[in-house]
């Protein structure tokens, strides 16, 4: 029997460029927990991703997705031989973020991560179709974070489903993703009335044989805090709620932000499970 467990602890990690910490909370309603977090150092690897829900085995889904990305990651940095087998689709990073500066090791790492999403998605939906469950039946998840793949480098940015990454700097959040929803698509189209369920995903990692996830460098400066989160925290607190929150809890350690921001939520009558992750870029006087 699958057994729940939380990837990474929620202690705050050290790199190179600044501190993370992350933490999950099964929430007010919910049994178990569909969501999972991965902070990987050693990679500069920072991932949030939500099991779907309403679908079995969701909890599975997302701490298997993050495990993969993860692997896929260290293998190619490691020249590893395991999934030299895997022949993924080509890929053109600069068509996914065109006023981004290409040099040749932005180009390859851009790829690599490209690739990993893409082995992440088809070894899910490979379970899937194993287990007789496709055309939309099987396990899925959404995936959004951030990787730095070699020191001193840029911060790539990935994202697939309802997970969000949010950069917060002089007081002001700003949201850096795009929800991959059908709530999103009718207000992208200007609907104001009869708006669809929240929830309702037009793409995740896993149910399909294709995933067509958004790549960008998140540009970031000294000071600057980013945050990772599910739909538990920004389903039911807004984004001014959440700007609020951090301005008022500046000063305090990552650990009792995250803290502070799972409690809102629940106050604010999020249901659903709430996974937070804050990433904080060192100043330069540190």
């Amino acid at each position: 029997m699958y057994v729940w467990k939380q990837l990474s602890p929620s202690i705050p990690h050290e790199f190179a460029f600044g501190l993370a910490c992350g933490m999950t909370d099964t929430g007010t309603v919910r049994s178990s927990n569909e969501d999972n977090f991965l902070i990987d150092t050693s990679l500069g690897l920072f991932a949030v991703a939500d099991g779907m829900g309403g679908h079995d085995s969701g909890d599975i889904a997302s701490a298997d997705a993050l495990t993969w990305l993860g692997h896929y990651l260290a293998s190619k940095l490691l020249a590893a031989t395991k999934i030299s087998n895997f022949r993924a689709s080509p890929f053109d990073p600069a068509r996914t973020d065109p006023a981004a500066d290409w040099c040749a090791d932005k180009i390859s790492a851009m790829t690599t991560l490209h690739d990993a999403l893409e082995f992440t998605n088809q070894r899910m939906y490979q379970t899937n179709l194993d287990q007789r469950r496709s055309n939309g039946a099987g396990m899925g998840t959404t995936l959004t974070g951030c990787w730095q793949p070699y020191p001193h480098g840029p911060l790539l940015a990935f994202h697939v489903g309802d997970t969000r990454l949010y950069r917060f700097r002089g007081g002001c959040l700003t949201r850096l993703t795009r929800d991959h929803s059908m709530y999103q698509q009718a207000l992208d189209a200007g609907l104001l009335h009869r708006l669809p369920n929240r929830n309702l995903l037009l793409q995740a990692v896993g149910p399909a044989s294709d995933v067509q996830p958004d790549f960008f460098t998140a540009a970031v400066e000294p000071g600057d805090l980013l945050l990772l989160c599910s739909d538990g925290l920004h389903g039911c607190s807004s984004d001014a709620q959440i700007g609020a929150m951090l301005a008022t809890t500046r000063g305090r350690t990552l650990h009792e932000r995250c803290a502070r921001l799972i409690e809102m939520a629940k106050a604010d009558g999020s249901r659903d499970n709430i996974t937070v992750l804050l990433i904080q870029i060192r100043n330069q006087e540190d």
